[in-house]
């Protein structure tokens, strides 16, 4: 099961600028209001979850995870640090 991370913005060039600096290579979406990512190891969400929220104030974006098929879990500031404890302890390897 991979695990699926959804970002997204009603503001055009947020989700690039987000990656663009997350991912510190330029970004080009097709779609510049909506970017979905898919992980065969699921402790690599970790580091995304933790970049948008470090930086909530600087970018208007929501960001989704999915652990299981069909259920998705809206990351907020108040829930972000429980879902990264809940990755490390349902994925210790």
């Amino acid at each position: 099961m991979e695990s699926v991370v959804n970002l997204y913005s009603d503001k055009p060039g947020e989700i690039s600028r987000f990656l663009t600096n997350f991912y510190n290579k330029d970004f080009r979406l097709d779609n510049d209001l909506k970017w979905e990512n898919k992980y065969s190891n699921s402790i690599e969400i970790v580091d995304i979850i933790g970049a948008l929220i470090d930086n909530k104030d600087n970018y208007k974006i929501n960001m989704w995870v999915s652990l299981d098929d069909g259920l998705f879990i809206n990351v907020t500031e108040n829930n972000s640090n429980e879902i990264i404890k809940y990755l490390y302890e349902r994925f210790p390897y």
